[in-house]
């Protein structure tokens, strides 16, 4: 469903001079919560974020593309922006990231370090001084580190 969402709004974000940063769709039932992270080379407002709510809503009312009831989120990426496509690997090459694989591999289910790249469906990340190349295709959710936010740390509430 995640590809289906992408293939239907990223067409429609790339007109209105957005990027289509990451789908998610949480929860179940009454709760469900589809969430659409998008960028700009400006940065996010408030106001681009009604903008898209407003127009890919009446698309979502018409393709209908998920069963049942929703509640629609548009929001920026954030500091700890999701990481999702092989672009996004190249793209932030030299920042730290955290990975989390879908299943452990060596034992090892979550990294975090630095951002190498993407070549030919690998992800390579320098972890502790070692690097370590994880396929893409393994990867359960990957988000930028923010700056001063190393492993078990937490953000400051402001």
């Amino acid at each position: 469903m995640r590809e289906r969402l992408v293939a239907m709004l990223e067409p429609v974000l790339a007109g209105m001079g957005y990027e289509l940063v990451h789908v998610e769709l949480v929860g179940g039932g009454r709760d469900t919560v589809l969430r659409v992270y998008i960028d700009a080379p400006d940065g996010i407002t408030l106001a681009d974020c009604e903008t898209v709510s407003h127009q890919i809503s009446g698309l979502l009312d018409v393709e209908d593309p998920v069963p049942g009831s929703y509640q629609l989120e548009v929001s920026s990426p954030g500091l700890d922006r999701p990481l999702a496509r092989a672009g996004d690997f190249e793209r932030f090459a030299g920042h730290r990231v955290r990975v989390k694989l879908v299943a452990a591999v060596d034992g090892r289910r979550n990294y975090t370090g630095e951002l190498l790249g993407h070549v030919d469906g690998q992800v390579s990340l320098v972890v502790d001084g070692e690097r370590h190349s994880l396929a893409l295709d393994d990867i359960e959710s990957a988000r930028l580190v923010p700056e001063g936010q190393g492993p078990g740390r937490r953000r400051q509430d402001r």
